[in-house]
This record gives C-alpha cells, sequence and structure tokens, in this order.
C-alpha cells in the first residue's frame, strides 16, 4: 500500500502530540466572573451552578487571593442585591456608598496589579430587571446611555481597570468613551459585549444575581440567535465608536460568530462561556454521564481554537489547578 501521506505519524506518541499541537490554553486566557453580595462571612451556593458562590466582600478578598496564586489575574464583578436596593434609573449603581464600588475600591487596594473588570447594565440595580429604562413596556436607548454613563464613571472613579457594557444599547459604547475621556479616565478599556445573543443559556446566573427581567424577555435589544452578518454590524459599531475588546456571549453556541469576528477584527476577541454551558457539563458529570474535567477543558479549548484571545468562564479557577 503506497499511502504518501500519513497523518496518524504526527498522533503517534505525546511527544510528537504536544509538539504539533495548535491551539494551547493558558491561565492568563481567563477571566473569573465572581458575585458579590451584601453582610459578613456569607457564602451562598449558586444552587444551578455547582462550585460557584455569592460570596460577602470578605469572602470575595479571600478568593481572590486563592486564584492569584493560581495565576488567575482578572475578575469580573457582578452585584447580587436585595430588592430594596433596586429601582427605576437603577440609581444604586452610581452610589459611591454601595456595596459594588465599595468593593472595587476593596480588591484593588489589596492587590494593586489584579486587574478588575466591571458590568455596565441596569439589570442588577434595576426594579424592572431590564438592561434600560423601561416606559409603558418599552425599553429605552438613549436615556439609557445617561445611567450607564453614571454607572461606568463611578466604577472608574473606584478603580476599575475595564469596563464592561452588557447592555445592548445601541451607541453605547462611543457614550461611555466619551464620558470616561472627559472624567480623565483615558487608560480605562471598554471590553464591549459586542454580539450578545437572546439566549437560552443564561438560566443559572439570572438566580445568581436574582435579576431575571420582571416582564417580557430582552428580545429588544440582545441578538436574535439565528443571524450571524448582524454580528458584524454590532462589531464594526463597536470598533468605531472606541472599544478595546469584541465579545460574543454565549461562547459555545456561537463558535461560528467567534471565528467570524476574529477574522474580521484586529482587535482582543473575548468569549464569555456563560453559566448555563458551565451547568450542563457540571450537572452531567455529577450524573456520571460525561469526564467533567475532559468535557471542560475541551470546551474551553474549542472557544479559544475559534479565536478567542480572551475567555470569560466559571471554570476558570478549575482549569488554572489542570493547567
Amino acid at each position: 500500500m503506497n499511502i504518501i501521506r500519513r497523518p496518524r505519524r504526527s498522533r503517534q506518541s505525546a511527544a510528537i502530540r504536544d509538539m504539533v499541537q495548535e491551539t494551547r490554553l493558558s491561565v492568563t486566557d481567563f477571566i473569573l466572573p465572581v458575585f458579590i453580595m451584601e453582610g459578613q462571612n456569607v457564602r451562598s451556593e449558586v444552587a444551578s451552578m455547582p462550585g460557584i458562590h455569592r460570596l460577602s466582600q470578605d469572602l470575595l478578598l479571600e478568593e481572590i487571593q486563592e486564584c492569584v496564586d493560581l495565576g488567575i489575574k482578572t475578575f469580573d464583578l457582578f452585584p447580587n442585591l436585595p430588592e430594596s436596593k433596586k429601582d427605576k434609573y437603577a440609581t444604586e449603581s452610581y452610589n459611591p456608598d454601595g456595596l459594588y464600588l465599595q468593593t472595587i475600591r476593596a480588591i484593588k487596594d489589596r492587590f494593586p496589579d489584579v486587574m478588575v473588570m466591571t458590568d455596565v447594565a441596569m439589570d442588577p440595580y434595576s426594579s424592572d430587571g431590564h438592561d434600560g429604562v423601561v416606559e409603558n413596556g418599552k425599553i429605552l436607548n438613549d436615556p439609557t446611555l445617561e445611567v450607564l454613563g453614571k454607572m461606568a464613571l463611578a466604577q472608574a472613579q473606584a478603580g476599575a481597570n475595564i469596563v464592561g457594557p452588557s447592555d445592548m444599547m445601541d451607541g453605547r459604547v462611543g457614550y461611555l468613551r466619551q464620558v470616561l475621556d472627559e472624567g480623565g479616565f483615558h487608560d480605562v478599556a471598554i471590553m464591549s459585549y459586542s454580539a450578545k445573543y437572546a439566549s437560552a443559556f443564561y438560566g443559572p446566573f439570572r438566580d445568581a444575581l436574582d435579576s431575571a427581567p420582571k416582564f417580557g424577555d430582552k428580545k429588544t435589544y440582545q441578538m436574535n440567535p439565528a443571524n450571524s452578518r448582524e454580528a458584524l454590524i454590532e462589531a464594526q459599531l463597536d470598533f468605531a465608536e472606541g472599544a478595546d475588546f469584541l465579545m460574543v456571549k454565549p461562547a459555545l453556541a456561537y463558535l461560528d460568530i467567534i471565528k467570524l469576528l476574529n477574522d474580521n477584527f484586529h482587535l482582543p476577541i473575548a468569549a464569555y462561556n456563560v453559566s448555563g454551558e458551565y451547568a450542563m457539563i457540571k450537572a452531567a458529570a455529577q450524573q456520571g454521564w460525561l469526564d467533567g474535567e475532559r468535557a471542560m477543558m475541551e470546551s474551553l479549548l474549542s472557544i479559544k481554537r475559534a479565536g478567542a484571545s480572551v475567555i470569560l468562564t466559571y471554570f476558570a479557577k478549575e482549569a488554572a489547578r489542570l493547567l
């Protein structure tokens, strides 16, 4: 048998497989999303996200120390707030004495070299549970930008390194860049949730924050899962408005979108490996239906192979231990 090209030759031993491996994961690829809540010495597991907890500030600082020791350097902070702190205009989001901004300051005081990424969206602070100002059942775009601007500026003043507008309002990247620059925060980066889809995979996250919309859905501002060319429009706008990173969310069902943005934009592409993607692997592993560690690493590798140089993932700590 005269077979000239035998690809199996480069798979015949671990040493050769390692040598020709095209994609490599590193702990420096990861951003760990973390959940902050009020209180002292409070650790509350998210039922739909095994192993993930909402933490009070004191325990969050301990968690960050553990992660830093594993090589994780960037954290995306999300607040779980009581209903009493929520209102129509999300005013708690820019309260300098509020939990979220206090926590940013505490992290940067203790870990000056850690990168703190923030969430810029109204839903964790909104009595309506939406990412924008609601009037007569409609989510208003331009009035929302003013709230987002106040929020991002307050986060920058507290010490945030990267702001992450996850709201999907039109024009928000340009508006936030202007507000940050006018405030003197030229060095604060914007990681735009450029292609954020109206996905079924966000359920556990909304449990974690108690932030589900009080009515309707988010389909008038988050993207239709059926569309890919639309992602190019969203990304081009964010690129033109000054985004420093372009993000795709979710990741695993949208690997084609990650590749599309990576092929078309010379900016770092981020992907959010979301709560539902985490929960599916964890649940199947708990049932013994698949090897949880292997499935985790294969998923993360596929996200990077598709073109994401930054991966937001709840697996960051586990994956860092294996790496």
